[in-house]
């Protein structure tokens, strides 16, 4: 194992083989979003997607929970400390929220590895919407989930309005941001939020194996898979099947590809090199 330095004890990471794991490290509320979590991912995703070793990126978190989004507590005291007549500089704060969506958010779907968000428990608000940018959701059986935006009156931020309406449509995706249900993982499943639910019990260690599992397929295929979806919702037809010609060209050109074909013909697993 070796340790993936993020240069905060918010967000902390590590590298297990050709898996990636940055973890929200806040455990005492729930995991919620802060200055260093913003920062660890500003440190740590550059050297992920130019890591020679690493083929998955899991995003997880410490102590129980996902991650429960902004710090209302936080807010709070905010509010009550600034008083009712302080000057609030509206350009500053929408500047440094659009900051701060692009170094997690954005990051994340720009990532050349896939990226699976590992649920442990709850993920609410932004940390829900973190979990969404991921390509990839796996929960415990006892996570749950929540837009919870509307609880608090907000509209939503780190990407919820453009992510859910592509995973559920218009009409589900403003229902769950208008009334905040509380999902469990399994109806999460069935709505199309979740992937994949695993078993409470060693739970970390279960994702880690089915993140090291997908890390075996061949990573020059994943990346290029990744691009290929990410860019279809918004190009033509014509421009995703071009992307696409070039895209399996160049995979069918790789030392993986001619591995495969000849592990295929052998009857044995292939080993997959990236190259």
């Amino acid at each position: 194992m070796e340790t993936l330095e993020t240069g905060q004890t918010d967000l902390i990471g590590r590298i297990e083989g050709n898996v990636a794991i940055l973890s929200f490290n806040r455990p005492e509320v729930r995991n919620a979003l802060s200055e260093g979590v913003y920062a660890g991912f500003e440190a740590a995703l550059p050297v992920i997607a130019s890591h020679p070793d690493v083929r998955v990126v899991m995003i997880t978190g410490e102590g129980g929970a996902f991650c429960s989004g902004g710090d209302v507590k936080g807010m709070n005291a905010s509010h009550k400390g600034s008083g009712a007549s302080a000057p609030v500089n509206v350009e500053d704060r929408i500047n440094g929220l659009r900051h701060r969506q692009n170094l997690v958010s954005a990051a994340l779907r720009k990532l050349p590895q896939p990226v699976i968000a590992a649920l442990p428990g709850a993920a609410a608000g932004a940390g829900l919407s973190i979990a969404l940018a991921a390509d990839i959701r796996i929960a415990a059986e006892r996570a749950i989930v929540m837009t919870a935006f509307a609880n608090v009156g907000a509209s939503g931020d780190f990407g919820s309005s453009w992510f859910l309406p592509r995973l559920l449509g218009e009409a589900k995706a403003k229902e769950l941001l208008f009334t905040s249900p509380r999902l469990t993982a399994r109806e999460a499943k069935e709505l199309g939020i979740i992937n994949v639910v695993l078993p409470d019990e060693n739970f970390e260690v279960s994702a880690v194996e089915w993140c090291q599992s997908l890390a075996q397929r061949a990573p020059i295929a994943l990346r290029y898979m990744k691009e290929n979806i990410n860019r279809a919702g918004d190009v033509s037809l014509q421009s995703a099947l071009d992307a696409e010609a070039t895209a399996m060209v160049r995979t069918m050109s790789t030392a993986d590809h001619r591995e495969a074909a000849a592990a295929f013909v052998e009857k044995r697993s292939p080993n997959f090199t990236g190259h």
